[in-house]
């Protein structure tokens, strides 16, 4: 299990990538940090998700 923004999900296998495709996420106006470090949007393709993960993904939000 992946525990993903204090969710666990059962996404040990996938790709960020894989798991970005399956929610509302708009890539473009996202950080994913996992483990602690941050993920380079060049790899979310290559980054693949390990049982005990912790993975917490931001949103930027736009105003003024």
């Amino acid at each position: 299990m992946v525990k993903v923004n204090g969710e666990l999900l059962d996404l040990a296998g996938k790709t960020v990538s894989e798991y970005l495709a399956t929610t509302d996420y708009d890539p473009k106006r996202i950080a994913v940090e996992r483990n602690g470090e941050i993920v380079f949007k060049s790899q979310y393709d290559e980054v693949v998700l390990q049982d005990e993960d912790s993975v917490e993904v931001v949103s930027f939000v736009g105003g003024g």
